[in-house]
């Protein structure tokens, strides 16, 4: 964005603004309703619950859509655009589908010191895809994250809920094989 540039004032085709639709309805599994109303009693009120609450909607739902937002503000008894002020401020939650293994890329300043754009290069390259990207084959998604606290080990990235550093442009490549292979 240019400085002084008319805002773009569609709000709803803004990216910071965008969450993505299922299509359907969304419902927690009688198992997850157990440990929902389980949590609710460790809060002193619903709203206190929210961030878990989401947190359990990405793990049954894959990622947090315009329903699991609805779904959600009615569980909590809150208003949806109070849930989807929290799902956008965190990047925790994901707003639209996410390839089966999804790679943050740190990129703060020891990452970046210690070679991790040349590792991002890679990345982009090998999976043939940008940052905020997924594969066509939903294997893969690429994002960058401003600090993974693990300078120790940088350059670094988060696979899922796994580190994996120091990388290198090489080691990515493998890695990135390693996982299409265990993926298929």
């Amino acid at each position: 964005m240019q400085p002084y540039a008319k805002p773009n004032l569609d709000i709803a085709g803004r990216e910071a603004c965008h969450v993505e639709s299922m299509g359907h309805s969304v419902a927690f599994s009688d198992a997850s309703m157990e440990r929902f109303r389980h949590l609710l009693t460790r809060y002193p009120n619903k709203q206190a619950a929210l961030l878990p609450t989401l947190w359990m909607a990405q793990q049954e739902f894959g990622w947090i859509s315009t329903e699991v937002i609805e779904y959600v503000s009615e569980l909590l008894e809150l208003p949806p655009s109070h849930v989807y002020g929290v799902v956008s401020f965190y990047t925790m939650y994901y707003r639209k589908p996410m390839g089966k293994y999804h790679i943050q890329l740190c990129t703060n300043l020891s990452c970046m010191l210690m070679g991790g754009s040349t590792v991002l290069d890679a990345l982009q390259e090998k999976l043939g895809i940008g940052l905020g990207e997924t594969t066509a084959d939903g294997m893969f998604s690429l994002d960058e994250v401003e600090c993974l606290a693990a300078c120790e080990m940088a350059p670094c990235c988060q696979m899922n809920d796994e580190y994996h550093g120091p990388l290198t442009p090489e080691s990515v490549g493998r890695f990135v094989d390693e996982l299409r292979a265990r993926g298929k």
